[in-house]
């Protein structure tokens, strides 16, 4: 497909195809709908803050938990809000007086023929989600296709995602320093893109989906931002260019070769789509670019996953972060995404895909299915990675600690190609970091069993340290010692006469450690 970008201006209604794109590649109803729609949005005050002073903590998180009653009970007594919460986060019908009073100025027919409503008997109900969202940088409206969390319902092919877990945790994770150009890659109904354009001076989707794109352009419509979208498969609309910044999530679910829902299925076996992502987004970075995005992978028997994820990685020319946050076993990875499709896994058809599913993993010897975030930069020089478990809890989004990852690995690059750099450099402990003895009762009283030092931000990384480790950080000052003075004056202290080779190079990997995970940091 051409380039598009949007809004457009042309407010004029045209046929559309099933997808929802105009056959002559104009804007199409729903596109020219959204800024009288963006008005009846902001009269109402359908934001992200309003809407949670209206339901009030409680009710908000049941509406998160798909119970529709508590959240039905509050939107009664708020007015046209309300209406709108009842009409599009609740998909229940009204009465059409109530429906064009909340949304004037837009008329309910011109929302009907836009297919953002649908009629049903002498009332009107939603056809499209339509909900605010707030990454951080103020509401933002999303239009997707509906789900099944507040009505029953089996999610056809084409389905467009909405906000869900998972792309919300990818916003989260998302890096958003200034930047020239980002790609989203599977771009969906929008949400990463629309994103995006608060950070970025140029934002691209693409997807295979051209109902996805008709959403996606709707949606950056409806925010009034500037998105260039093309169709295609993978990297083919974007092939031989260049990107600050890419983020991605990709169908990435592990299973047989097989689509069954476009928003969560490549075709590919296993995880086939996380390794062609990630062994395909190098090309894709502008030099010092980086990329974010969700992936998957399986846990084979006998196998090493932080060995698998890095093979799909080139020799050269990446810097690699690749935090993984939860392994699932596959009965209950497969019951999750059957009850993600709609589906109820007690039903005759749900269960014979599960058990094709469950074949299929078994047959690979999967054991289980690792979930989490890959972080690329490109750099000028042999491929380096860090694959990690962060399975424990922390509050902190990942993005703005993606970046500094990359500056703290850009650093160790950097003395390791100068030793002289790292001793003579000063450090300090960062002031998030703790350190913790743990003791237990012994023969003669508490025995300390370990120490470590903890970072209190961020993904709350811990480091078991020795006495000599707790000694170094402890004369690390601003003003203090160079480093090599401080390892000489342990060793003296230890009974040596001078710094040993191995002493040293204990210590180079201490300090490396502690500076890669920001417990320590370069003065």
């Amino acid at each position: 497909m051409p380039e598009t970008h949007v809004p457009h201006a042309d407010a004029s209604a045209r046929p559309t195809n099933r997808g929802g794109m105009t056959r002559d590649g104009s804007a199409s109803p729903l596109v020219a709908l959204c800024p009288d729609l963006r008005s009846a949005l902001t009269r109402v005050g359908y934001d992200a803050d309003t809407l949670l002073a209206l339901l009030g903590d409680e009710v908000h998180a049941a509406l998160g938990r798909s119970e529709p009653v508590p959240v039905r009970r509050a939107a009664r007594a708020g007015g046209e809000l309300g209406t709108l919460v009842r009409l599009l986060l609740l998909g229940d019908a009204l009465p059409e007086r109530e429906v064009a009073a909340a949304l004037a100025p837009v008329s309910v027919d011109r929302a009907v023929v836009a297919g953002l409503l649908e009629r049903d008997g002498d009332e009107v109900r939603a056809a499209l989600d339509l909900r605010p969202v707030d990454a951080g940088c103020g509401t933002r409206w999303i239009l997707s296709d509906l789900d099944d969390s507040m009505h029953r319902r089996v999610l056809s092919e084409d389905h467009v995602l909405g906000v869900g877990h998972a792309s919300l945790s990818l916003l989260r994770a998302t890096p958003t320093r200034a930047v020239g150009s980002v790609l989203d890659l599977g771009t969906g109904c929008g949400i990463q893109a629309v994103h995006a354009a608060s950070y970025a001076e140029q934002v691209t989707g693409t997807d295979v989906s051209a109902r996805a794109l008709w959403l996606a352009e709707a949606t950056a419509a409806l925010n009034g931002i500037e998105l260039a979208l093309h169709e295609g498969s993978w990297f083919e609309p974007v092939a031989g260019r260049r990107f600050d910044q890419v983020v991605a999530n990709p169908p990435f679910v592990v299973g047989p070769a097989r689509i069954e829902h476009t928003y969560r299925d490549s075709g590919l076996a296993l995880d086939g789509a996380s390794e062609l992502v990630i062994s395909g987004a190098p090309d894709l970075l502008a030099p010092g670019g980086t990329a974010a995005m969700l992936a998957a992978w399986v846990h084979v028997d006998g196998e090493d996953w932080r060995h698998r994820v890095s093979s799909w990685l080139p020799a050269h020319g990446v810097d690699a972060w690749v935090v993984q946050r939860d392994v699932a076993d596959p009965a209950l990875y497969v019951g999750t995404w059957l009850r993600d499709a709609g589906l109820d896994p007690r039903d005759r058809d749900a269960q014979e895909r599960a058990e094709q599913w469950l074949r299929a993993l078994s047959d690979a010897e999967v054991e289980g299915i690792g979930f989490g975030f890959v972080y690329l930069r490109a750099i000028d020089g042999p491929t380096e990675v860090l694959a990690e478990d962060l399975t424990h809890g922390f509050d902190d989004p990942l993005g703005a600690e993606a970046s500094a990852y990359f500056e703290r690995s850009a650093w160790l690059r950097e003395v390791a190609a100068d030793e002289s750099r790292l001793w003579s450099s000063r450090f300090v402990v960062d002031q998030a970091t703790a350190l913790e003895r743990v003791s237990l009762p012994g023969a003669e009283g508490w025995e300390q069993r370990v120490a470590r030092v903890h970072r209190g931000d961020g993904p709350r990384w811990q480091h078991e340290v020795d006495e000599t480790t707790i000694a170094l950080l402890a004369g690390m000052r601003a003003e203090g010692l160079p480093l090599y003075e401080l390892i000489e004056l342990l060793a003296i202290a230890h009974g040596n006469a001078g710094v040993t080779s191995e002493f040293a190079a204990e210590a180079r990997s201490v300090v490396a450690g502690l500076v890669r995970h920001g417990l320590i940091r370069p003065v």
